[in-house]
């Protein structure tokens, strides 16, 4: 058993919680830390219920390294598990650093003054960490995560080269709120608003923000949507790491209803992310809307539906053309019965766990900072099965899976 330090006390981080209390037999005492520590009591309150196991909680200033350091000697800690924003990664990794703890989070960093997805700022710490023995795993949520482990599970069994690669990210649920993102406001709208990017034949391809889009329709009855090209983090380790790779592209599902609001925020300057004066203050508008849009931690209770988030890659075995789909279909309502979150949370709390469980467990705990896909994909993909995210892999049409034409 292992003592681990969880940071943040969001959605996910509720998810996270529940998971690892599930595993008594890997994770032994458990420490929930955030800034707002009633948060945490009220998690560790409903883990108790649910699970039958005290955890411990904390009060902690992620951006402070010196706090942070000084918590995780105090637990004991042998990994910390950053659900915190993703501002605040580079100050957790120095934190593991000093204290000599390993690291893994969900999301790449970001500056809190620019709104750039790119992993150069943490892949600067590999000398620091393979010198201190320490290791860091980056973005062991589903997209993030899950899809690197898909891309990489693919590569290892189905695929001599892969030629093109495409996430898709389908939210099928209804939270009955006239709008509302399904995990943090602010990241989220930093994601979608940002300038799209794809990669293609050897560079990656700037265009407008959502400019791109097409009809999808999912397997199991989850419905047809319309799905959205956007930049996603993975692209980037993804095709640095897998270099045959041609063509990669994210795609995400958005509402009608959803981009209206979205749009309206935007002309009116809701979505700023530079500061302004307000009544003798500097304000963010974007952290304004934050504090008055609904938690994403509380749309569990009223949303119903299912996500289906997979890759659908394209690319030669034995010198033929081959094409699958892998994919997982998550219902909002099973998951909120289980830990009380819905299936945004879930599907990004239930990799974070299987993350730390692979650090804790197999040989992916070694020094240096590494993306998921540079790990053997075979533990991982089986504990998705186990743990409540079972995936499918089928069969496709090779040249319409290249044209996404395919379901």
């Amino acid at each position: 058993m292992h003592k681990v330090l969880i940071i943040g006390a969001g959605g996910v981080g509720k998810v996270v919680a529940h998971k690892c209390a599930m595993l008594p037999e890997v994770f032994g005492e458990i420490t929930l830390a955030s800034r707002t520590l009633s948060k945490c009591k009220a998690i560790a309150a409903e883990v108790k219920e649910r699970t039958g196991r005290d955890i411990a909680t904390a009060q902690v200033d992620a951006d402070q390294v010196a706090e942070t350091s000084e918590l995780i000697r105090k637990t004991g800690a042998k990994l910390l598990i950053n659900v915190a924003l993703p501002y605040q990664d580079l100050t957790l990794m120095d934190a593991c650093l000093e204290a000599g703890c390993d690291y893994m989070d969900t999301a790449n960093y970001e500056p809190k003054d620019l709104a750039k997805f790119e992993y150069k700022w943490q892949w600067e710490y590999q000398e620091r960490f393979q010198q201190a023995g320490r290791s860091a795993l980056l973005g062991s949520g589903f997209d993030p995560g899950v899809t690197n482990i898909f891309t990489a599970w693919a590569l290892k069994h189905h695929f001599d080269e892969i030629h093109t690669l495409d996430i898709i990210d389908v939210n099928g649920g209804d939270h009955g709120q006239a709008f509302a993102t399904n995990f943090n406001p602010e990241i989220n709208i930093r994601e979608v608003t940002a300038a799209c990017r794809h990669w293609e034949d050897g560079q990656f391809v700037e265009t407008p923000a959502m400019s791109t889009h097409q009809g999808f329709t999912c397997p199991e009855e989850v419905g047809s949507y319309e799905i959205y090209r956007m930049y996603h983090e993975e692209l980037e380790s993804l095709v640095k790491h897998i270099p045959t790779i041609k063509r990669a592209q994210f795609w995400m599902s958005f509402s009608p209803n959803y981009l209206k609001h979205l749009e309206v925020l935007q002309n009116v300057g809701m979505t700023r992310i530079d500061p302004v004066s307000y009544q003798g203050q500097e304000i963010i508008p974007l952290q304004f809307l934050k504090a008055v849009l609904p938690d994403p931690g509380d749309l569990g209770k009223t949303t119903q539906g299912r996500t289906c988030i997979g890759n659908i890659i394209t690319g030669i075995r034995d010198g033929k053309p081959k094409a699958i789909y892998i994919y997982n279909i998550c219902d909002h309502e099973a998951c909120f019965a289980e830990v009380g979150s819905q299936a945004i949370s879930y599907t990004t709390g239930v990799p974070a766990m299987i993350g730390a469980k692979q650090m804790l467990t197999s040989d992916w705990a070694k020094p240096g900072v590494w993306n998921m896909e540079q790990h053997d994909a075979d533990g991982f993909m089986a504990d998705l099965n186990e743990h409540g995210l079972p995936w499918k892999c089928i069969e496709l049409d090779a040249e319409a899976a290249a044209k996404l034409s395919v379901l």
